[in-house]
């Protein structure tokens, strides 16, 4: 840890973070519900709201890819995804999902301000985000492909669009 200068558990409880809120509405697989925690981790956004079918921690299945970052991720369970997202309006996030969408923004050409909250919707593997929490959204942005395929695995997406947004919030 010393030689890749990593903190430790506390300091990185106590430390700034990003002001990134990542909400799981929905997703069905362990294994990327476990590596949306260790990307959280790595780029030390707030917290995580698992919502709807959305397996919680402690499982073994969530942990052989969180690698223990639920222990130093915040998160919290909310069954019903729509008052979740409520809930974060509330406290001022800019709610932006990421969603193949009429109207979205192409990655790449959404500019994140360092001087907002945002939280970032991530839907189930085959329906996406679901139309209720679409309906209430402030904007969707879009990740540009180029294949044959029409989606990037959920827990791949997550890392890109986290990426986007801390290299543009922090190093612009």
């Amino acid at each position: 840890m010393d030689q890749l200068n990593r903190t430790d558990l506390e300091t990185f409880k106590n430390q700034e973070k990003t002001r990134i809120t990542i909400v799981l509405d929905s997703v069905r697989s362990m294994h990327n519900v476990g590596s949306s925690f260790r990307t959280a981790d790595g780029f030390a956004i707030e917290q995580i709201f698992l919502c709807g079918i959305t397996a919680t921690p402690p499982h073994r299945e969530i942990e052989k890819t969180a690698l223990g970052a639920t222990q130093s991720v915040k998160w919290t369970y909310q069954k019903d995804s729509l008052q979740a997202i409520l809930t974060l309006k509330e406290q001022g996030y800019k709610i932006i999902a990421v969603e193949q969408a009429e109207g979205s923004i192409m990655l790449n050409n959404f500019e994140p301000l360092s001087s907002e909250k945002y939280a970032l919707v991530f839907g189930n593997e085959v329906n996406g985000v679901s139309e209720e929490i679409m309906g209430i959204i402030d904007a969707c942005i879009e990740i540009p492909q180029f294949g044959t395929k029409h989606s990037f695995n959920v827990s791949v997406t997550i890392g890109m669009v986290l990426w986007d947004f801390v290299t543009k919030m922090k190093f612009r």
